[in-house]
């Protein structure tokens, strides 16, 4: 697929992807915690193992909808520099914290993926 077809499909899905995660933000907004970074790092590191291992199980889904979804959607949804900057901003304790959850959670949630991915094939 060349790059004229494949951009309008990954800006399509960066641009739901980014509405998404201002949306979340949003509606968390206000915590002393950054739990709306967690939440869209977990959730995209859960649906990005169900995208990622259904390609290896049943490869049903088209290079287009992975595209627009791995590529485009989650790549914005979920936020690695948003969690650093976040992090810093922390005391001690709570940077810890957010450290161990964003990566502990995010690993359990791709472990996750990869079972839903292996019940849908």
């Amino acid at each position: 697929m060349d790059a004229n077809r494949t951009l309008p499909l990954v800006a399509v899905g960066g641009a739901a992807g980014a509405v998404c995660r201002w949306g979340v933000g949003v509606a968390l907004a206000g915590a002393t915690f950054p739990v709306g970074t967690l939440t869209v790092n977990v959730a995209g590191s859960f649906l990005l193992g169900v995208l990622l291992y259904e390609r290896r199980l049943r490869n049903a889904l088209s290079s287009r909808t992975r595209l627009v979804a791995g590529t485009g959607f989650l790549s914005s949804f979920t936020t690695y520099s948003t969690f650093a900057t976040e992090t810093v901003a922390l005391t001690p304790a709570l940077a810890g914290l957010n450290l161990a959850g964003n990566y502990a959670l995010g690993l359990l949630a791709v472990l996750a993926g990869r079972r839903v991915a292996g019940w849908l094939s």
